[in-house]
């Protein structure tokens, strides 16, 4: 797996069981309990290949400024190393290095702005098989809302060695700088409007047609925020929220 892209995404939320169904009949995700000792981690399947997971919070509750949400893990060579690059660049590390048995080691990290993401590294040197890109239920897009887009894009590119594609001149919401990872653009990075509390990661969840899923997602309890909007190239999307409040967002090929 190339250093600097995503590999596993993870939410971690109130009410565990009701997030899987929720997904399952929004997405379309298989789930299956991974079998991991001390407490439930669901998989969350494209087909049959793993793309998520699902946890809950500690039994003693959510962690103090903690709410639910999605995390990316992405790819290292040398996690340990990279946590020192990590807070020599200004971010933070929320959990040292630790090790997953039988699965990888890995950290959990934040930029500079406090977005988190997870450094990882598998203990397999093969890699899992992979859904085409652009099949129902893999992550289509990652979408940085950051403290200030110029600056958490270069802290980013200086660790991961992320470049710069196209750039889209927004107006008053600014510039939405999208970039390549392994040679293939896979996400943008913006600055936030005011009125988003607090920088984050956005996963886009491909799904076959958009009002289709926009009609799953409120007839399961969650919250269209934004759209659907058709975005450059003639793809679909809609930036929600989940019953328990963790923000993703969906988008298809067609309406």
């Amino acid at each position: 797996m190339p250093n600097g892209t995503f590999v596993w995404y993870e939410l971690m939320t109130k009410d565990a069981q009701a997030a899987e169904r929720f997904y399952a009949e929004v997405v379309g995700w298989n789930t299956r309990d991974s079998g991991m000792p001390g407490g439930r981690y669901t998989i969350v399947s494209a087909g049959e290949a793993g793309v998520g997971g699902i946890m809950g919070f500690p039994p003693e509750g959510c962690p103090p400024g903690a709410s639910p949400g999605w995390t990316g893990y992405i790819a290292v060579d040398d996690v340990d190393a990279y946590v020192g690059r990590v807070k020599a660049a200004g971010g933070a590390i929320h959990r040292d290095p630790d090790d997953i048995p039988g699965v990888g080691r890995f950290a959990v990290a934040a930029d500079p702005y406090g977005a988190p993401f997870v450094l990882f590294r598998p203990t397999s040197t093969e890699a899992p098989p992979r859904p085409a890109p652009g099949s129902p239920g893999t992550i289509g897009w990652h979408e940085l809302h950051a403290g200030d887009g110029p600056t958490a894009f270069a802290f980013y590119a200086g660790l991961f060695g992320w470049q710069k594609d196209q750039a889209m001149d927004m107006g008053p919401m600014g510039t939405y700088q999208l970039f390549k990872a392994d040679a293939e653009a896979i996400g943008a990075v913006m600055t936030k409007p005011p009125q988003i509390p607090a920088p984050f990661w956005l996963y886009y969840f491909v799904v076959e047609a958009i009002d289709a899923a926009h009609a799953r997602v409120t007839g399961n309890g969650g919250e269209v925020l934004h759209g659907p909007m058709e975005v450059p190239g003639g793809s679909w999307i809609v930036q929600c929220r989940d019953p328990q409040g963790a923000m993703f967002a969906l988008v298809a090929a067609k309406r």
